[in-house]
C-alpha cells in the first residue's frame, strides 16, 4: 500500500494551526490566570468594585455624584429616588483625586449627560499622586477609554508603569500566596457592593473626639487639582450641565478654613454653588451620637438618608430635574435597586441583631 505524504504547503499549513493553537491556548491560560489573580473587592475593602458597577446601572441618571468616601458613604441614592423622584449615581471610589473625577466625568459623558453634577472638595487638598492601591481602585474599574489611559497617566506614583494596568497579571502575578476563597468565587461574575454607587452601613459608633488639626505651612490648595477643578466647571458647561461643589458635613479629616475661603473665592469666579454642610449639620437633622457608624468620620444608613433628604430639596429646588417615579420604565429600575437596597439593610440588620457587629461588611469581613 502506498503511503500518503503531505506536500510542503501542506506541511507548513499544519505547523501554522499548532503555533496558533498553542498560541490560543497559552493566552486563554493566561486570561484565566489573571482573572484568578486580581483583586476582588467582594469582601472587606470593596471599594474596588465600586467604580466598575457604573456600567451595569440601566437607569437614567440626572445627577451625577463625584469624589471620595464623603459622597458614596453619606448620600442614599434610594432616598433620593424615594423622597424626589431624582434617578442619580455615585461614581465615587476610595481616596478618589481630582483628576480622577474629572476623568471620571469624561468616561461617563461617553455613556449619558447628565442634568447637574455634584462634586464634593476634599480631595482638592492633594496635588500629587498618593497610593497605588487607592489609583487601583479607581482606575481598575474604568472601562478602557482614552479617559482611562490620561487618569492612569494622571495618577501613577514612582514604580507605577503603564503596561501593569494594561496587563494586569504583571503586577498581580504574586499573589497566589494572598488568594483568599472570594477570588475563587468571584473569577468571573461580581455581586453588587452598592446601591447605585452608596455603600450602605447600618451600625452604629457615635462621633469621638478628633486630634487637633494640624497646623499647615502653606494653606495653598495645590494648582494642579485646582487646574483639574476648572477644567471639570469648562467640561460640564460646554455639555450644558449644571455643577455644585460640596463639603460633606463630616468634620474630619479636618478641612480648613483657609482652603474654604479659596473654594467659595473659585466658586463666585465661576459663578458656581459651593455648600459646606459641616455648617448645616443641624439643619440636615444630624445626631452624631446615632448617625455615624465609624465615630464621626462617615455616616451610616440613618445619616445618609438625612442628608440624601437635604441635598436633595436643594437640588429639586434650583434644578429641572424629573421625577422619574412617574415614568413606568424607570420606576421598575428604581423598584430592583430598591428590593436590593431594603434587603441589604435587613441583612445588616439581621447580622447586628445577631452578633452585635457587622461580620460580612466592612475591612474586617470574614470570608465565607
Amino acid at each position: 500500500m502506498r503511503r500518503h505524504e503531505h506536500t510542503p504547503a501542506q506541511y507548513k499549513i499544519y505547523v501554522t494551526l499548532c503555533l496558533l493553537l498553542g498560541a490560543a491556548i497559552t493566552l486563554g491560560a493566561l486570561f484565566l490566570l489573571q482573572k484568578l489573580l486580581v483583586p476582588k473587592y467582594q469582601r472587606g475593602v470593596v471599594e474596588g468594585s465600586m467604580i466598575a458597577e457604573y456600567y451595569d446601572s440601566t437607569e437614567p441618571h440626572e445627577v451625577l455624584f463625584l469624589g471620595d468616601c464623603e459622597v458614596y458613604e453619606n448620600i442614599s441614592t434610594v432616598a433620593l429616588y424615594r423622597d424626589f423622584g431624582i434617578s442619580s449615581y455615585i461614581r465615587g471610589s476610595a481616596q478618589q483625586l481630582t483628576w480622577q473625577s474629572y476623568y471620571l466625568l469624561e468616561d461617563t459623558l461617553r455613556y449619558e449627560t447628565p442634568e447637574v453634577v455634584v462634586f464634593n472638595v476634599l480631595a482638592l487638598k492633594y496635588g500629587e499622586p498618593q497610593s497605588e492601591s487607592y489609583n487601583r481602585m479607581t482606575l481598575d474599574g474604568m472601562r478602557w477609554s482614552s479617559s482611562k489611559w490620561n487618569a492612569i497617566e494622571a495618577s501613577m506614583t514612582e514604580g507605577e508603569n503603564m503596561i501593569d494596568y494594561v496587563f494586569p497579571i504583571f503586577r498581580y502575578h504574586s499573589r497566589w500566596n494572598e488568594l483568599t476563597p472570594s477570588d475563587f468565587e468571584y473569577v468571573f461574575d461580581r455581586d453588587r457592593v452598592t446601591v447605585n454607587g452608596y455603600y450602605m452601613r447600618t451600625d452604629v459608633t457615635p462621633e469621638a473626639g478628633f486630634p487637633d488639626p494640624t497646623p499647615l505651612t502653606d494653606y495653598t490648595l495645590p494648582e494642579t487639582s485646582m487646574d483639574y477643578l476648572q477644567r471639570m466647571v469648562d467640561l460640564c458647561r460646554e455639555n450644558d450641565i449644571e455643577i455644585v461643589l460640596i463639603k460633606a458635613p463630616t468634620l474630619y479629616p479636618y478641612w480648613y478654613e483657609e482652603w474654604d475661603s479659596q473654594v467659595r473665592e473659585f466658586a463666585s469666579d465661576n459663578h458656581i454653588p459651593y455648600i459646606n454642610y459641616i455648617y448645616l449639620r443641624d439643619q440636615i437633622g444630624l445626631d452624631m451620637s446615632t448617625d455615624t457608624y465609624d465615630a464621626g468620620l462617615h455616616l451610616n444608613l440613618s445619616g445618609a438618608e438625612k442628608f440624601a433628604d437635604y441635598i436633595g430639596q436643594y437640588l429639586v429646588d434650583h434644578y429641572d430635574l424629573t421625577d422619574y417615579r412617574q415614568y413606568a420604565d424607570v420606576a421598575r429600575m428604581w423598584e430592583d435597586d430598591i428590593l436590593f437596597y431594603d434587603q441589604l439593610r435587613d441583612a445588616q440588620n439581621a447580622e447586628l441583631e445577631q452578633y452585635g457587629d457587622l461580620r460580612s461588611w466592612g475591612v474586617n469581613a470574614i470570608e465565607n
